[in-house]
């Protein structure tokens, strides 16, 4: 497999788990396990980056505007390096927000955390979930400023997305296509003319 092939398919891979996540919000668990999920794809892609290959390197994030003029504005590398920027700034943002929240509580039931750690962060939260003799379970508890960030991070993430798949579908669709597994187009055979 080639290097752009790989990043092809880490692309897909965690574009899936994002939009799946995404959709999953108000579903607890499921969520949470597609975020530490998207997290274990995250620090695979920042190691994949250290390999020092200039297709994985972080330099793809970081927008250089040097060349940029208004002829060339919307094809130019610096709009789509901004676009990836945002969305890479996002994701990381709402990931660490989402798994601050859960506290390692989801891999506790899952039995992949050390039973110490969330036993205590369990206990704890148990006595702030009794409120006025009313339980509260855990999905339905608010995270404060916490679960706002997360939440408002993971709006905008979906609005950079769209805008950067309209993008390249609009300005370097051969990219679009090659990205989304789609085989491009044949070209067409001119037609004969024919004598008059």
């Amino acid at each position: 497999m080639s290097i752009m092939q790989g990043l092809r398919a880490y692309h897909a891979a965690l574009g899936l788990l994002v939009i799946a996540a995404f959709l999953t919000g108000e579903l607890g668990t499921i969520h949470a396990v597609l975020g530490y999920a998207i997290a274990v794809i995250i620090a695979g892609r920042l190691i994949a980056a250290l390999s020092g290959l200039r297709q994985l390197g972080l330099s793809r994030f970081y927008p250089q505007f040097d060349g940029l003029t208004l002829g060339n504005a919307f094809t130019h590398p610096a709009i789509s390096k901004t676009l990836l920027s945002g969305i890479a700034a996002c994701l990381i943002l709402a990931t660490a927000s989402g798994i601050a929240m859960d506290r390692g509580r989801t891999l506790g039931t899952l039995g992949l955390a050390a039973s110490v750690v969330v036993t205590e962060a369990h206990a704890r939260d148990e006595g702030r979930e009794r409120r006025g003799g009313a339980e509260l379970r855990i999905g339905d508890q608010e995270h404060g400023i916490a679960g706002e960030l997360h939440e408002g991070l993971s709006n905008v993430l979906m609005i950079i997305v769209g805008l950067h798949v309209a993008y390249l579908f609009l300005f370097k669709r051969p990219l679009a296509r090659f990205m989304l597994f789609l085989a491009a187009p044949k070209p067409r055979e001119a037609s004969p003319r024919r004598a008059p």
